[in-house]
């Protein structure tokens, strides 16, 4: 038997056994899955067999700028999945039949998994080869698209959705550390990371407004099954054009304990952030999570101090660099998100915009990141020190959060763009600087753990500013209806004006909480900056490496 024949002998076999444990769920759709779900397998397992033959083509320019451009397919996608589905959300309570806090979970258990996996793909990326995590990540989260585009009820789709989670949490960790190994020279592997960067960041803007016309278009099962003509063209350029890499360093034993403390601890973590509003932050089930998080925190740092090869490399947190940079970016993806989150909230309620409209706000914002990133970081990178172009860069964003005090009622959607778009500008301008100090302050065979770290951090942070913007402005409105209506005097002689001025005094309490959480935004953001100012002039090498003196260049303040 050749080679090839014993290859398709060994698919059908594996697409025989996937299409067992499908049939009991779809079994009045399962010639659709077989098909779809055989076709992904065989280009899967071709990338496999192709292996052994593909050779490192990271010196060829055009071909390094593929990798580029595949790994940000991947990104995109995946983060896009993510922010649309939000929109898709009404529609599906209405097919499913369920309530507003049942559906929550849909959104809840696709961050839980998310979170939970992050450090476990870095780790293996780095150990049994980061090009064999990206496919396989990659053609699950497509498996995980089809099946949530044919769920049928809540649990199939909470089922299907954490698939999709587990599945895409592979993409950040092994992209990033591909890039560093296939961009050789420190100020090109700067550049094409700040664009990747910022790729995550346009696709959290572009959700609603490719979603909603979707949703509108063609029902919300479209945002799912979208994903696999997209999903397939990414996966085969990731076979075209990605070469393999591991680290030159043998992994003994696989830290598992390590991975499953730290996913309880996140899961605990993202569940609070996610539900907190809802069960009340001072409520027995709310406390609960915060005991199961410190607990489990604890033993994740006991395990990982121990263990010979842990997930998460403590020593990385003795490095100014890494710490400055993670603690930057936490506070950057914080107020970004949590902006993203209250925008579109502020329009459709005050302003009476629809989703689509909310969407539109956000164009020049995501057309500004890339942008900044890409024109402007290459032209600060080398020239311009990186500890400075993050300061400015985060001030000026924090300068953005305090122009979007101003916003009311009576705002026009250009009163919210431009605020919206420099700040775009300003955090672009630095995200090159930021993701390439992450990676040059590590070792090379550490990279994929480094960069899972700055993937948790980036999506915790993001977590952290809904969960905070959303309480925030709840918590302000009602203390503000109290100070108004104490300090109000209403002159009303019917019923009818009486009710009006409640409402006015209601909607000015609304929006000051607004005005209120982006001051408060803002200033959070300028602290960030300052925590930029850690960053020696020789930052060190993380964990024992020494960078080289062209990296030392460029990190230095």
């Amino acid at each position: 038997m050749t080679i090839i024949e014993d290859y398709k002998t060994k698919v059908n076999v594996c697409k025989e056994y996937v299409m067992a444990l499908l049939s009991p769920i779809i079994p009045y759709r399962s010639s659709i899955a077989k098909n779809l779900v055989s076709g992904i397998l065989i280009v899967s397992g071709l990338n496999i067999f192709m292996d052994n033959t593909t050779k490192d083509q990271s010196g060829n320019s055009s071909l390094k700028w593929m990798v580029l451009l595949t790994v940000i397919v991947g990104t995109f996608l995946g983060r896009l999945d993510q922010t649309v589905v939000n929109l898709a959300i009404p529609k599906m309570i209405d097919d499913f039949g369920i309530t507003v806090s049942a559906a929550s979970w849909i959104v809840t258990a696709y961050i839980i998994a998310n979170a939970v996996f992050v450090p476990v793909w870095g780790k293996l990326g780095d150990t049994i080869g980061r090009k064999k995590i990206y496919i396989m990540g990659f053609s699950v989260f497509i498996v995980g698209s089809i099946l949530a585009g044919l769920a049928w009820n809540l649990s199939s789709m909470i089922v299907f959705r954490v698939i999709q989670a587990v599945a895409s949490s592979a993409d950040y960790p092994t992209a990033m550390a591909i890039l560093a190994i296939t961009f050789k020279t420190p100020r090109e592997r700067a550049q094409a990371l700040g664009i990747w960067s910022s790729s995550f960041a346009s696709a959290a803007v572009f959700g609603p407004l490719i979603g909603g016309p979707l949703i509108d278009t063609f029902g919300w099962r479209s945002v799912f099954l979208i994903n696999l003509p997209v999903g397939l063209l990414g996966l085969f350029m990731a076979m075209a054009y990605v070469h393999e890499s591991v680290s030159d360093k043998k992994t003994v034993s696989f830290d598992w304990w390590g991975a499953t403390t730290i996913g309880v601890a996140l899961a605990f973590m993202v569940l609070i952030l996610d539900q907190g509003m809802t069960w009340g932050w001072n409520s027995g089930t709310a406390w609960l999570c915060y005991a199961m998080i410190v607990v489990f925190s604890g033993l994740f740092y006991w395990i990982e101090t121990r263990h010979p090869e842990p997930v998460v490399d403590f020593s990385f947190f003795k490095n100014r660099v890494f710490n400055a940079a993670l603690l930057n970016n936490f506070i950057i993806f914080m107020g970004m998100m949590g902006s993203v989150f209250a925008i579109p909230i502020f329009a459709q309620t005050f302003l009476g915009y629809d989703a689509t409209q909310s969407g539109l706000l956000f164009i020049p914002m995501g057309i500004c990141i890339p942008i900044s990133a890409g024109i402007l970081g290459r032209l600060l990178l080398g020239k311009v020190p990186p500890r400075t172009v993050i300061f400015w860069g985060t001030l000026g964003a924090a300068v953005s959060f305090y122009f979007l005090t101003w916003i009311d009622p009576r705002s026009s959607a250009w009163d919210i763009i431009w605020p919206l778009a420099l700040m775009a500008l300003f955090m672009g301008s630095g995200m090159a600087q930021r993701t390439n100090l992450v990676a040059a302050s590590v070792p090379p065979e550490e990279i994929g753990v480094a960069s899972s770290i700055l993937a948790l951090v980036r999506n915790v942070g993001g977590a952290f500013g809904i969960a905070v913007f959303g309480t925030l402005i709840n918590t302000f409105a009602e203390t503000n209806v109290l100070d108004l209506a104490k300090n109000s005097v209403i002159h009303a002689t019917t019923p009818a004006e009486h009710a009006t001025a409640i409402a006015l005094i209601e909607l000015k309490a609304q929006v000051l909480a607004y005005s209120q959480v982006y001051l408060i935004a803002a200033g959070v953001v300028a602290l960030g900056a300052f925590a930029i100012l850690i960053i020696k002039k020789q930052p060190g090498g993380g964990a024992g490496r020494q960078l080289s003196h062209e990296e030392t260049a460029m990190a230095e303040a």
